[in-house]
């Protein structure tokens, strides 16, 4: 039996956030229902890489879903929505401010509908929140969060990161939430509603720049490191001779580094002989370990021999370099699919990993509307004329992409 199996989701989201939950219960075997706006649908069939409007990036999010295409601003589609809201365990939706209001489908009207409904709203700023009212994508949330402010190089100006981080954390969360919420209603039978923010996701991230920032009455003012940590060393990423390594050391490693670079005598140097005092002195650590490396003909060579003294290091890997690698291959964590339309793409996998379910599901993303019959009438119980009417009306809409 999977994880999921048998618990029935509502996915009312689009884009990256809310899609994350989904994708990670369809995952575990959760019957997912995403229902997509008409005429397009959900807006990231647009997205590159696209072909009238099917994408790549629509595709890793939404395979093992079903598509039901309504046309909300008809009142049949809102009957729909309630009556699907009866039969299923978890609501997941992302809209914009006040959308679920104006439907009339906030969480007191959920909860009423289906007491023992779990529901989770992501937004930019949460639902109860003084900046409720303000809508945001992933960058606005790095840059509020303070995330933006820590990354890039320390004279620079503040950098995003360069993928969906802050969708991507804030769908993690909400799917985390989820799984509790209904171990919860397992115990209890009760239902609840889960606020989850993007800028929260990101700001539950910071690690020492609260602390710091506290514990020295503000004296520490959290800022862009770029590519070494402020105050530890050897902590950052190194140019070496055939790319950049990335090399870490606290105080348990700093022996193993002194002992593979053949320079013993640092290991108990006045001016290396803890972490502050090595991040006093990061300049000269870099040199010096940046032209150690020069001896080697490549970085696996460095890799390796730091490898034998048990240093923490890895390459600056490009994303397209983990297709070939062992490491994701024997992981599972490139994922080759074949889409009907699209043909042949690389995903990522599904990183987690259970001991009772260990196969990986075979899963594909729909076409527009592929689900409507099947979900009104195997759920919902319409006949096929009633399905055929709600076509002939526009109610439904439906393509082969």
């Amino acid at each position: 039996m999977l994880l999921l199996e048998g618990i029935k989701v509502l996915d009312l989201t689009q884009y990256l956030a809310g899609p994350t939950v989904g994708r990670l219960m369809a995952e575990m075997g959760a019957e997912i229902i995403k229902v997509e706006i008409a005429p397009g649908g959900d807006p990231s069939r647009g997205l590159p890489f696209a072909d009238d409007g099917r994408s790549g990036y629509f595709i890793q999010q939404n395979r093992g879903k079903k598509s039901l295409a309504l046309d909300l601003k008809k009142p049949e589609a809102d009957k729909i929505l309630r009556e699907l809201i009866k039969e299923v365990d978890v609501v997941v939706e992302n809209f914009g401010p006040g959308v679920m209001e104006k439907k009339g489908l906030a969480w007191d009207a959920v909860q009423a509908i289906n007491p023992k409904v779990i529901m989770a709203s992501i937004s930019a700023y949460g639902r109860e929140s003084p900046l409720s009212h303000k809508t945001g994508y992933d960058w606005v949330a790095q840059a509020f969060s303070g995330i933006m402010h820590m990354t890039g190089d320390r004279d620079g100006p503040p950098l995003p990161v360069g993928i969906g981080i802050a969708d991507v954390s804030s769908g993690v969360h909400a799917f985390s939430a989820i799984g509790y919420a209904l171990f919860h209603r397992s115990r209890t039978g009760v239902g609840q509603w889960l606020d989850i923010s993007m800028v929260d996701s990101m700001f539950h991230m910071h690690d020492i720049s609260l602390q710091g920032f506290t514990l020295t009455k503000g004296k520490f003012k959290p800022h862009r490191q770029g590519n070494h940590h402020e105050l530890i060393a050897p902590f950052g990423v190194f140019k070496g001779p055939s790319g950049y390594i990335c090399i870490l050391s606290l105080q348990p490693q700093w022996k193993n580094i002194c002992a593979a670079i053949d320079r013993p005598e640092l290991e108990n140097d006045p001016r290396y002989i803890d972490g502050p005092a090595r991040g006093k002195q990061q300049k000269d650590l870099i040199e010096i370990i940046e032209q150690w490396m020069t001896a080697f003909p490549d970085n696996d060579a460095v890799l390796e021999h730091l490898e034998k003294f048990r240093v923490p290091a890895a390459p600056v890997m490009d994303p397209s370099d983990a297709i070939n690698h062992p490491y994701f291959r024997e992981r599972g964590m490139i994922n080759e699919i074949t889409d009907p339309v699209m043909g042949d793409l690389a995903i990522p996998g599904f990183p987690l990993r259970f001991s009772v379910q260990p196969e990986r599901l075979d899963l594909i993303a729909p076409t527009l509307g592929q689900h409507n019959a099947e979900v009104l009438e195997g759920l919902l119980g319409y006949t096929s004329e009633r399905v055929k009417a709600l076509e002939s009306a526009g109610v439904l809409v439906s393509r082969n992409r």
